[in-house]
């Protein structure tokens, strides 16, 4: 006789949990093409966008690295009163200290000596990147402050504020465009601009709902009458601020090896809006590592969880395969991006390769989560040293070659690192793990049939 999960494990109760985290990711992912799209359609369009696109969006993303997994340590550790408090003065700390940072790129001397020529940003790009890094400069607190109330927020069942604060962001973006806009602003003011009174909006929303935390739930938990000292905390939170800066090196690995591969200028034209594609279909999946911390503390919710994953997995596999195969891929490499026919075929046969990843990035997820929870967080630091080794090998062994495609090798490598990835996790995790009943080895810890 098979015996029901409690409420909190069955897969209603997490996709009541999830659905509003991925809502919050699929607008993200395209708030950013939207606004490419405006300022494609402004003076010195292919100047203005090499600025936002290539300097500064990049530059922007690798300062804020540090603090991106925030919402993931905030959902784990916000457990009561005390440990809420120590974790909002480290986000504080480091909101400044990275602030500081960037405001010295954007208004010093480092910017000539060390973005311009890192970058070889061109000449006439030079002086719009940097009064958008300056426009930037308030984005990182927002980002970090915002990150860290979210987590708290799921943690304790807000998770509809999510999604209601994405909706908020968007119509401050949206807002910011217009007025922008209509003002005469240049397309590199228009794009920092908007993207940066959009998330303070967001954040002031977050900050304010979770007001209701401190004098509810968070006084009502029960816990230790003090937060655990510092160590602890920088020993759990530095493998997961390292995460994203790994994950973010591979970036110029991957431009550098598609520049060295034949048909350079083609492969990096269609790597950019190859990947906006590929993370529409992923960002689902990112969503669910939050799920996954969220409903840990119920001992029934692993096999549950785990079906979640593969179940959604698949079917975002198969939905970014449809789109390969149908219509679909060209409509959105010719018609939503402007590429021409023979960039348009590159791209949706490099779609094939990168069908995988949805599958891969629940995968990653769960596990991922499953580590956090259990404060297993050098695991996951682990898991992105093996995705950019196994991930640089192709790379490297195209351009030694000099015979195959750029962009075909890296989506390959992308693909093979991701599974690498995967494997990692999943390893770690059944070494790792808490202690439970020995289970048989399904492969990938596929799902037991219904």
């Amino acid at each position: 006789m098979s015996i029901r999960p409690p409420a909190a494990t069955a897969v209603p109760g997490i996709f009541s949990t999830w659905w509003p985290l991925a809502a919050s990711w699929l607008l993200m992912g395209a708030e950013l093409p939207a606004i490419s799209g405006v300022v494609g359609r402004q003076a010195h369009a292919e100047i203005m966008l090499a600025a936002f696109g290539g300097v500064v969006f990049p530059i922007a993303l690798l300062v804020e690295s540090p603090i991106i997994m925030m919402l993931a340590a905030s959902t784990s550790w916000s457990r009561d009163t005390a440990s809420f408090k120590q974790l909002e003065r480290f986000t504080t700390r480091a909101a400044i200290a990275l602030t500081v940072l960037h405001a010295l790129i954007a208004f010093t001397p480092l910017y000539t000596w060390v973005v311009v020529p890192l970058l070889d940003v061109p000449e006439a790009v030079q002086a719009p990147a940097r009064l958008g890094l300056q426009i930037m400069v308030p984005w990182n607190w927002a980002i970090a402050d915002r990150r860290f109330r979210q987590g708290a927020l799921i943690r304790f069942g807000h998770r509809e504020t999510i999604a209601r604060g994405t909706v908020v962001r968007l119509a401050g973006t949206i807002s910011a465009v217009a007025v922008l806009w209509a003002a005469g602003q240049s397309g590199i003011v228009i794009a920092t601009g908007s993207v940066t009174f959009g998330v303070f909006v967001e954040a002031a929303f977050v900050w304010v709902r979770a007001r209701v935390l401190l004098p509810g739930p968070l006084a009502a938990a029960a816990g230790q009458p003090r937060g655990p000292d510092r160590g602890p905390l920088l020993a759990f939170y530095m493998p997961l601020a390292l995460t994203p800066m790994f994950i973010l090196a591979a970036q110029p690995v991957v431009a550098a090896g598609i520049a060295r591969m034949p048909l350079p200028l083609e492969g990096l034209a269609v790597w950019g809006p190859l990947g906006g594609l590929a993370f529409l279909a992923r960002s689902v999946g990112i969503a669910f590592n939050e799920v996954v911390i969220a409903h840990a503390d119920d001992p029934a919710a692993e096999a549950t969880l785990r079906r979640f994953a593969w179940s959604w997995g698949l079917g975002c596999s198969a939905t970014l395969a449809i789109v390969a195969g149908s219509p679909l891929g060209d409509m959105w490499f010719r018609d939503v991006i402007g590429l021409e026919p023979p960039l348009v075929a590159l791209g949706v046969s490099a779609l094939w390769l990168a069908v995988p990843l949805p599958l891969l990035t629940f995968l990653q997820s769960y596990w991922q989560g499953m580590l956090v929870h259990a404060h297993r967080t050098r695991a996951v630091t682990g898991s992105v040293i093996a995705f950019l080794v196994v991930m640089s090998a192709p790379m490297v062994l195209g351009v030694m070659l000099g015979r195959w495609n750029g962009l075909l090798v890296a989506m390959i490598a992308f693909t093979t690192g991701n599974l690498a990835q995967t494997l990692w996790l999943r390893w770690k995790w059944r070494r790792e793990g808490p202690t439970r009943p020995e289970q048989p080895d399904h492969g990938l810890d596929a799902p037991e049939p219904l």
